[in-house]
């Protein structure tokens, strides 16, 4: 738990340095974000999703150390950090498949 919450202090820091508008908290625009992820923390996005008030979310996460973070980035591309931690494992599932006990018709 500790070293959890070390990894997503570490990830909020190092993003907090990014230039943001004074009142986004841990925001900046999405390239810097996504170029931060991958410089410090060896994270790639690893899966990306639309909100219903048409944000998109995006999970990354570096396949050595296992740390991940949740990104949702609005319309005009001001991406900030929802959430990070660590134990990231990709599931072999197929993408569209049901779950289980679900009808798949």
């Amino acid at each position: 738990m500790m070293t959890m919450i070390k990894t997503a202090a570490t990830v909020l820091s190092t993003l907090a340095l990014l230039p943001a508008p004074a009142t986004a908290g841990t925001c900046a625009p999405h390239d810097e974000v996504t170029a931060r992820l991958a410089e410090f923390f060896g994270e790639y996005r690893q899966a990306i999703g639309l909100t219903g008030s048409g944000l998109m979310m995006e999970i990354f996460a570096a396949s050595v150390t296992g740390t991940w973070t949740i990104v949702v980035t609005r319309p005009d591309g001001l991406a900030c950090l929802v959430a990070a931690g660590e134990a990231f494992e990709a599931t072999a599932s197929p993408a569209c498949a049901p779950l289980p006990g679900e009808d798949d018709s």
